[in-house]
């Protein structure tokens, strides 16, 4: 069936950005970035809806679930981002948030043409994974009609899982195939059709807000502290130490300490230096705190 593209949102053509190819180089940049500032209130417009999926999110990991990231293009590779990006900073098996990309790994950086266009593709590449309906799947297009992200939400449905779609038009296909609906609208392009602008600025934005809530209400924040960040280079090394800091107030000698007795575990040692426990109880006040800091130290 023909899609009418003049009736799809971020198809439509921008009225203010007709003639920017005739503009200077700081016009040209400034009325991109007036563009821009349509994106925040978009998606603060949809916040109700952001705020339900992550509830929904975070049921499913606390219980032992994964979350799963579908796109093709732009939108896959947001996904695949926010996913790799999870480990690092919040400490996470990195099976924990799954990006998954049309066309696989390889067209993170070279596209795979007619793989978006394939909703078994979507389907099959979770069946890969061993999805079943202890999961959950955010499935992102801008359009809200890539067929590889469909058949991936149908097949979440069909078990049970609960599927999101992430999209950035208004009563899209696939809101009719989700469980929840998120679509921040931020008008045409300032580019025709060049979703990776401000489609993916807010896609982007939805997809910082879903997994930094979902972290932080499963322990992964202290304060506004990643206090379960991997020390894994010289320069995370620092910031394992400075976090300590932060949190107990303690001095830079005092937190190295403390991390090299507890495996370089900023919790551990937070909480070590706050209730003046050795590891091994800091440990166990944690545990029985379901890795809480706030809770651990009450």
């Amino acid at each position: 069936m023909a899609v009418d593209l003049k009736k799809i949102d971020t198809e439509k053509r921008n009225e203010r950005t007709m003639h920017i190819d005739t503009l200077s180089t700081l016009d040209m940049a400034a009325l991109i970035n007036s563009e821009d500032h349509k994106c925040a209130q978009a998606v603060k417009e949809v916040l109700p809806e952001i705020a339900q999926a992550i509830d929904v999110i975070y049921e499913k990991l606390r219980r032992g679930g994964r979350l799963f990231y579908v796109g093709a293009g732009t939108s896959g590779r947001l996904g695949v981002l926010d996913a790799a990006e999870c480990p690092p900073t919040y400490g996470v098996d990195p099976g924990l948030v799954v990006g998954l990309i049309a066309g696989g790994p390889s067209a993170f950086i070279k596209a795979v043409e007619g793989a978006e266009d394939n909703a078994e593709l979507g389907k099959a590449d979770l069946m890969e994974q061993h999805f079943s309906g202890d999961d959950a799947v955010v499935g992102i297009a801008a359009s809200g009609r890539t067929p590889y992200v469909i058949g991936a939400l149908d097949y979440a449905r069909s078990l049970g899982a609960p599927a999101i779609a992430l999209t950035c038009c208004h009563n899209s296909a696939m809101a009719e195939h989700a469980d929840i609906t998120i679509a921040p609208v931020p008008g045409p392009e300032v580019i025709t059709g060049s979703s990776r602008m401000k489609s993916g600025t807010c896609q982007k934005l939805v997809l910082n807000m879903l997994s930094t809530c979902v972290m932080i209400k499963l322990g992964k924040v202290y304060g506004n502290l990643m206090v379960d960040v991997q020390a894994t280079n010289e320069k995370l090394r620092h910031r394992a130490v400075s976090i300590v800091c932060a949190a107990t107030g303690e001095s830079e000698e005092a937190a190295r300490q403390a991390l090299a007795a507890c495996g370089s575990s900023c919790k551990t040692a937070i909480v070590m230096l706050l209730l003046g426990l050795e590891a091994d109880k800091a440990k166990a006040a944690l545990e029985a705190a379901d890795g809480r800091i706030a809770q651990a130290i009450k």
